[in-house]
């Protein structure tokens, strides 16, 4: 289970929460409903997005959880960059009705952090895993094996919020990040990995299974 408690609404979101609020209900106040009712709407909008549900990390063994909400856009082998090796490759797509914070696949110790910039185009195009702004963080879980996760940016988030660091430990489904508004992560297993997801399938979070390590 991961550690600490989380608020149902993200931290991150405090701010766009309370500012809109704040406005809506001035405009209601001086001006009425009717001239309120755009901002009110916006206001709801914000509050579904930064929401942040706790989770039940399922237990299982050598189990790699999701690290996202959305649908599974691409699924198999690739090349990956960070760590120059053969691997499987799990992307997951957010649209702005997702819970976008993101969670660990497995527990371990961060051996590196990377940060690329980039553009931000539509995070369902494949192409975006190498061209657009991301975060990728390198896992080693405490049987040796590799795993690293990575948030890019899309065509609206322009936003990629990561609290951990290399040499700190991370529990399995621990909350580690927030991207905003629309985005994609990408999760790289060792190619020997059994696969647990199909194109097009809707995961959450923490709470499913996206894979298993193989010893």
């Amino acid at each position: 289970m991961a550690k600490g408690r989380q608020p149902i609404l993200a931290r991150e979101g405090w701010a766009h929460v309370a500012l809109s609020g704040s406005a809506a209900l001035a405009v209601h106040y001086y001006a009425g409903w009717l001239w309120a009712l755009p901002l009110w709407l916006l206001f709801l909008f914000i509050v579904q997005f930064f929401r942040d549900p706790p989770r039940r990390i399922p237990a299982a063994p050598l189990g790699v959880v999701c690290p996202a909400d959305g649908r599974v856009i691409a699924v198999g082998d690739a090349h990956d960059p960070f760590l120059d090796r053969s691997a499987k490759r799990i992307s997951v797509f957010m649209n702005v009705i997702n819970v976008h914070s993101n969670r660990s696949p497995t527990e371990g110790r961060i051996m590196e952090r990377w940060y690329r910039p980039g553009s931000y185009i539509n995070a369902a195009l494949d192409k975006a895993s190498e061209e657009n702004e991301r975060n990728a963080l390198w896992i080693q879980t405490d049987e040796g094996d590799d795993i690293v996760v990575v948030q890019v940016a899309g065509l609206i988030a322009r936003r990629i919020l990561c609290d951990k660091q290399p040499g700190e430990r991370i529990a399995q489904g621990e909350r580690y990040g927030f991207i905003r508004f629309g985005s994609r992560v990408d999760t790289y297993l060792p190619a020997n990995s059994q696969i647990k997801v199909a194109l097009g399938d809707k995961v959450k979070a923490g709470r499913d299974i996206i894979g298993f390590l193989v010893h």
